[in-house]
């Protein structure tokens, strides 16, 4: 089986071209980046419960986090001014396919009752948004280590145009989609 990276160069570009009549292999969509999103505010004292999820997020992406600080104090939400608020870390290159590759063929099928994203999770830019309740579905978390569940979300930003030159473009990338039979 080719990985995703040749996939995408060897058949998504020719399919992608045949299919939208694309003159130039430049207009075919490729894939710019993928954020890896977790929010951490109600954690945000709990020094230990922090360091879970920055582990978790380092072993699931491959890479250190950034922990993202809030900007300004908001009262309603017990939040100060510097005050830790998310951890993110940008996939590109090499790990963004590898990471692609595992979220699509490993992660998402063995998600319990998993029957395909919404075609909803498209938003207006051509961006695919994922949304994941648990991080243990992903193999390199150890589930009898965790003390704590958080979800995440994946944001894929492509060159696509939103509606079908981008579902059609997750779809060959190997993106499951509910609505579409």
């Amino acid at each position: 089986m080719l990985r995703l990276k040749e996939f995408y160069q060897k058949e998504i570009t020719s399919k992608m071209k045949e299919k939208f009549g694309y003159k130039n292999i430049f207009e075919v969509p490729r894939i710019i980046k993928v954020v890896i999103n977790v929010g951490i505010g109600k954690l945000k004292d709990d020094a230990k419960a922090k360091e879970v999820v920055i582990d978790t997020v380092k072993a699931i992406s491959g890479q250190k986090p950034a922990i993202k600080i809030a900007k300004k104090a908001i009262s309603g939400f017990k939040l100060r001014q510097n005050d830790p608020v998310g951890v993110m870390v940008t996939l590109r290159g090499n790990r963004m396919y590898d990471f692609l590759e595992k979220l699509t063929r490993i992660v998402l099928p063995r998600t319990r009752d998993f029957r395909g994203l919404k075609l909803s999770s498209i938003d207006k830019q051509g961006n695919l948004n994922i949304g994941i309740k648990e991080q243990v579905i992903f193999a390199e978390v150890k589930s009898e280590n965790l003390e704590k569940v958080h979800s995440l979300q994946v944001c894929v930003s492509t060159t696509a145009k939103p509606g079908e030159e981008a579902t059609e473009f997750y779809k060959l990338l190997g993106f499951v989609f509910a609505d579409i039979k």
